[in-house]
């Protein structure tokens, strides 16, 4: 069964991922980024053309789509162990109308959840685009990541929708068991929020294992490994994966009027999840 690590981009899901490999590993030093449990991200292109036997290169987008399903049900049918794959995509439905990704092989999804405003900040720097491209991006219900046809890329077009669509796609849809972090707990409160996700996954709690998984998890570990070594999931133009990982650093960067566009679009779910309160004022 695959429990899925869901986010939108730049939300801590990396972070989470990698905690727990290290914790289900409980090895004597940090697990090499590059070498997390549970498989690649679920939009990798190898992980299709494996499991496929076609290239996905000479399918068309609807194609690929329609039988990316085939390809998580594969590979659950194939694993004698509980998978945690990491997944951009929003939740939704294949052309042919049934989930992208399988409710049959379906253990659990571990939803995390960013201030969207942090997430503008780091996706901008992630992607190379100035701020103000990238807004329009995160307000649009047909924006998708990777796809751009004239590059072939080691993973495949993800449908993201808008921030909010993204969140809600996950979180409201029926028959799924979501568990939602929010990344700020993450680092106000990581034992308790990690104790949550590793009790979550199915796996048994021990405290000093904890504490072990979450330092050999820390940002300086991730960003000095890929510093050492490089991150395979880095974007080709990005100049690092693993920037800086704080809060509220949009309050340096953005101007007043690009916060507003985000919180005008996205205010209501940013309300739901503790980003803004019932004034209007944006937490964190």
């Amino acid at each position: 069964m695959i429990y899925w690590l869901a986010s939108y981009p730049k939300s801590g899901n990396t972070w989470t991922r990698a905690f727990l490999t290290n914790y289900w590993k409980n090895p004597d030093a940090p697990v090499d980024i590059n070498d997390f449990e549970g498989g690649p991200i679920a939009s990798a292109r190898g992980l299709f053309d494996e499991a496929v036997g076609v290239e996905a290169s000479d399918l068309t987008p609807e194609e690929i789509e329609n039988l990316r399903p085939r390809v998580y049900q594969d590979v659950a049918a194939n694993s004698k162990e509980n998978l945690y794959l990491k997944v951009h995509d929003a939740y939704t439905y294949t052309p042919s109308g049934v989930p992208l990704l399988p409710k049959d092989v379906t253990a659990g999804v571990i939803y995390i959840i960013r201030n969207p405003l942090d997430v503008l900040v780091s996706f901008a720097h992630h992607s190379a685009r100035p701020v103000e491209k990238m807004i329009p991006s995160m307000n649009d219900p047909k924006f998708a990541f990777v796809n751009n046809p004239r590059n072939l890329q080691n993973q495949l077009i993800q449908k993201l929708l808008t921030w909010s669509g993204h969140v809600l796609s996950w979180v409201d849809e029926p028959g799924l068991n979501v568990l939602v972090i929010r990344y700020e707990d993450m680092h106000a409160r990581t034992e308790q929020v990690f104790s949550e996700v590793a009790r979550f996954a199915g796996l048994e709690l021990d405290a000093e294992r904890l504490r072990k998984a979450i330092r050999f998890s820390s940002f300086d570990v991730l960003q000095a490994q890929e510093k050492e070594h490089g991150f395979d999931e880095k974007m080709p133009f990005s100049e690092s994966f693993f920037r800086k990982g704080k809060i509220s650093t949009w309050r340096e960067k953005l101007s007043d009027e690009q916060a507003v566009q985000i919180v005008a679009e996205h205010g209501a779910v940013m309300k739901r999840f503790g980003y803004l309160t019932e004034d209007g004022k944006i937490v964190f």
